[in-house]
């Protein structure tokens, strides 16, 4: 009897989409549906608040006219103080738009929706939320505001950070750091995650791969700020990177309760960095670097496989709610620590940086 060639056929099964066996990515993406109907409803209905647009459209025409020197460009509120990836966006914006506001907001409220997916893809992918709690990120009405009433560069700033977030979730550490170097050239404050940032780097790679992904970092900053570099650095470098900025003390949130003689004085400034620095230093000791004995060992078995020659050259992986919270957590307490912030450009959940399970 002759034997039947070939396997035998397996019995066939449907093939959903992975997207529809996970519960919460299928909520998600309903979400996001609904707060797409929703940008478009504030569009058509709530009225837009005029704040920085016209100073935004005055400093790019300035530069669009030819001005490399940051000293000239100015506008309604004041003289420039963003980094040039700022003159790039909102040139290009002008470009799209012709510098009205109402097709500005329908390009915001893309942006919106752009950032609200990747913020969930974020939280989806840690998995430290309940389902119902996604939906907490979509009724801020603050947000929508800054998006599409008010078109701060906040939001090209952020949308790009929380794109770098996602690529560190994937381990795509050079990438990421392009990807975050692009959000400081838009506003300064992005680097209130620098630091732990740096740490989360120091874990994942040898001190080669750090210093070759600090570079790639470097050169966007150098590439995107080179036709101010090469005419006025000085004027550049001191309006876009001003460290010592003292700001008006109505605007503070945290220490409004601080007498303002004292809250302008540079050692008041002093204190709030030192206080920075021993927070990020106690939770990078305590929590972060917990399972490798604390900041100060991690750091020097660092430092003696840097100068060793049996570095290892792999990645080594680190856990999506661990690279999470060390960065949500270390922009909190710079949040904390900040002299002076316009509040509205802040909200957050807790979640990241309450005490948890999370490792490396």
């Amino acid at each position: 009897m002759a034997l039947k060639s070939g396997r035998k056929r397996q019995p066939s099964r449907s093939r959903r989409p992975q997207i529809f066996k996970n519960p919460k990515a299928a909520f998600a993406l309903a979400l996001i549906f609904m707060d797409a109907l929703l940008v478009a409803l504030i569009i058509a209905y709530v009225p837009y608040t005029k704040i920085d647009w016209d100073a935004y459209m005055s400093q790019v025409t300035g530069f669009l006219g030819g001005e490399r020197d940051y000293t000239n460009l100015k506008g309604d509120t004041g003289p420039l103080v963003y980094p040039a990836g700022f003159l790039y966006i909102y040139s290009a914006i002008r470009f799209i738009t012709g510098g009205e506001v109402y097709p500005a907001q329908i390009l915001f409220g893309i942006l919106y929706i752009i950032n609200l997916s990747i913020v969930i893809f974020i939280y989806v992918k840690t998995e430290v939320l309940p389902w119902w709690a996604l939906i907490l990120l979509s009724l801020s009405k603050r947000v929508h505001s800054i998006f599409v009433l008010r078109l701060f560069n906040d939001c090209f700033a952020m949308t790009l950070l929380h794109a770098a977030l996602a690529m560190l979730l994937y381990q795509k550490w050079h990438l990421g750091l392009i990807l975050f170097s692009g959000a400081v050239s838009i506003k300064m404050n992005v680097l209130l995650y620098a630091p732990p940032l740096l740490l989360l780097m120091l874990k994942a790679m040898n001190i080669y791969g750090v210093i070759s992904a600090l570079a790639c970092a470097a050169l966007v900053q150098i590439l995107v700020g080179l036709p101010f570099l090469v005419s006025h650095p000085i004027a550049y470098i001191s309006r876009a990177f001003n460290l010592g900025r003292v700001f008006i003390h109505f605007w503070s949130v945290n220490f409004k309760f601080i007498p303002e003689p004292v809250f302008v004085s540079k050692q008041f400034a002093i204190s709030l960095l030192i206080a920075h620095l021993g927070l990020l230093a106690a939770f990078a000791h305590y929590k972060w670097c917990r399972h490798e004995g604390g900041l100060f060992k991690f750091l020097h078995s660092k430092a003696t496989s840097a100068l060793s020659s049996s570095s290892s050259s792999g990645l080594k992986i680190l856990k999506e709610e661990h690279i999470m919270t060390t960065l949500f957590a270390g922009n909190f307490i710079g949040i904390v620590c900040a002299r002076s912030l316009h509040y509205q450009f802040y909200s957050c959940l807790s979640e990241y940086i309450k005490e948890g399970k999370c490792s490396m």
